[in-house]
Formats: structure tokens, C-alpha cells, sequence
């Protein structure tokens, strides 16, 4: 029997999905919701407590008295103004690590390594669910043209490129011109950020990938319907997302809204030329 889980809850539908399949496989779940970031809908009839984002104390305690010995950091979490945090003391000692860690991946760097100094064995969300991780291939009917695989291929080399430097995951590129990169904003701005410089009715790819240097345990990009909604109303032509690296939730969905919506989807790999 797989050990009770702690579910670190931010925005988005993953800590939604984990619990689904804690509910489906039996196994014990309890959930750190934090005030005005986590998804309510993932605290529905399971254990759990809400604390400020500045709690951390409280948060490690509250994990230990539930018996948690797995720990999983899911959904986004936005970076607070630091006039904003109501620091507990555990906190307060953690906030020096948290002001030198200047990307995103350094920032969950530090709270990886907070967790598992409290004994506590921190996990990624695919070793919950291994069925959430994007295969590689054409996912979707639509398959990419040749413009549209350089696209992506050009998207890559961006992507690795800011990735590399801990600034993003994603860009969006429309015959071999970049018309945005993901930052703080994330990727659902960019994607309409993008829409609005693109010269064509329709066109452009959207290419999320696992930054190079960051523990897959933490921030795995991520696609669910929300995705494909924004990308069908920015009228994009595809997504490509790294294979074996990349969440998907809601699978069938996701897939069945590509066809709706006339998008390709398309796992790839970042070390290799993508094509058709």
C-alpha cells in the first residue's frame, strides 16, 4: 500500500486530478490548500487544511500530524509581493533562500529542499499518475505541415534557449518568427499576448518544454483543455509539448478538443529535430 500523500495545492486542475486518482487507487490523501492560490474543488470531501502561503511552519506541521510520508508540488502558485506575505517563523528563516533564488526553478529549489530536511520524500506528479505524461507523436487527427514542423522546431531552440536561464517554459513561433516567450506572466498570457502580434488570420506554434536544469519533481509543464480552449480562440495551429516531460490532463478530452478546434498536438523531443 502506497503511502499516505500530501498534496501541496496550487491553481489549475492537477491537484484536482491527483486527488481523483488517490480517490480511484485507494490510497490516503490530504491536501495543503493555501488562501487565494489553491483550486477549491481539490479540498472536496478530503482532508485538508487552508494556510496562508507565508505558513510554512504550519504547513510542515500540518503534513507531519496527517502522517504524510510523500509529498507532491502541484499546480502554479503566483509570486507573492513580499509586503503581501504574513510570515510564521519558519518562514521568516526560509525568506533570505527565497530572496536569492531568482527564477522559478531555483524558487522550488528551495522549498524541495525545506521539505525533505523535515524527512519528508518529495515526489513528482507522474509517479502518482503515470499515465499523465505525454507520449510522443502526432497525439492528434491534424498532423503538423512542413512550415508548421519548422515551427516547432525553431520553438524548440527558443524554449531550451530561456529555459536554460530559468526564465520560462514556452514560446510561440509563426513562420520562424518568435512572437512571444513565456515569463512571469505564464502561458496562458502569452498565448494571447501572441495573438495580437501575429500579421495572418490564423497561424503560429505554442512550444512548452521542461526547462533544462529543473527537478522534475516540481513544475512539470503542463496541457489540459484550458490549453486548447486559449489556443483555439487565439487561433493558433498547434501545440508541441516535450514527450515523456509534459503533463496532460484530462487525456481524451484534450485529444477530442484538438479535433474540435482543427489544432495538431505533438510530443517531441528536445534533443532531436522534430518532423513529419
Amino acid at each position: 500500500m502506497a503511502h499516505r500523500l500530501g498534496i501541496l495545492a496550487g491553481d489549475g486542475e492537477l491537484p484536482l486530478k491527483l486527488v481523483e486518482v488517490c480517490r480511484a487507487t485507494g490510497r490516503d490523501v490530504f491536501v495543503v490548500a493555501f488562501n487565494g492560490e489553491s483550486n477549491p474543488d481539490c479540498v472536496r470531501d478530503v482532508p485538508h487544511v487552508w494556510l496562508d502561503l507565508g505558513s510554512v511552519g504550519s504547513a510542515l506541521r500540518a503534513l507531519k500530524n496527517a502522517e504524510c510520508q510523500d509529498v507532491v508540488l502541484a499546480g502554479p502558485i503566483r509570486r507573492p509581493k513580499l509586503s503581501s506575505l504574513r510570515l510564521d517563523g519558519r518562514g521568516a528563516a526560509m525568506l533570505p533562500k527565497l530572496l536569492r533564488a531568482r527564477g522559478d526553478d531555483a524558487l522550488l529549489t528551495v522549498v524541495i529542499g525545506e521539505l525533505e530536511s523535515e524527512g519528508f520524500n518529495v515526489v513528482g506528479a507522474d509517479e502518482v499518475f503515470a499515465d499523465l505524461l505525454v507520449d510522443d507523436g502526432v497525439l492528434s487527427a491534424r498532423r503538423p505541415s512542413e512550415g508548421e514542423w519548422d515551427d516547432v522546431a525553431r520553438g524548440i531552440e527558443v524554449v531550451k534557449a530561456i529555459g536554460g536561464i530559468d526564465v520560462g517554459q514556452a514560446a510561440v513561433v509563426h513562420r520562424g518568427y518568435v512572437l512571444g516567450v513565456e515569463a512571469a506572466e505564464g502561458t496562458d498570457a502569452l498565448i494571447e499576448r501572441s495573438a495580437s502580434l501575429r500579421r495572418e488570420e490564423r497561424g503560429g506554434v505554442l512550444v512548452k518544454l521542461r526547462k533544462p536544469t529543473q527537478d522534475r519533481r516540481a513544475d512539470l509543464p503542463t496541457i489540459g483543455i484550458g490549453t486548447i480552449d486559449r489556443a483555439r480562440d487565439a487561433r493558433l495551429a498547434g501545440i508541441a509539448v516535450e514527450a515523456g516531460e509534459t503533463l496532460i490532463l484530462n487525456r481524451d478530452d484534450v485529444i477530442k478538443g484538438t479535433s474540435a478546434a482543427d489544432l495538431f498536438l505533438v510530443g517531441v523531443s528536445a534533443s532531436e529535430s522534430p518532423g513529419g
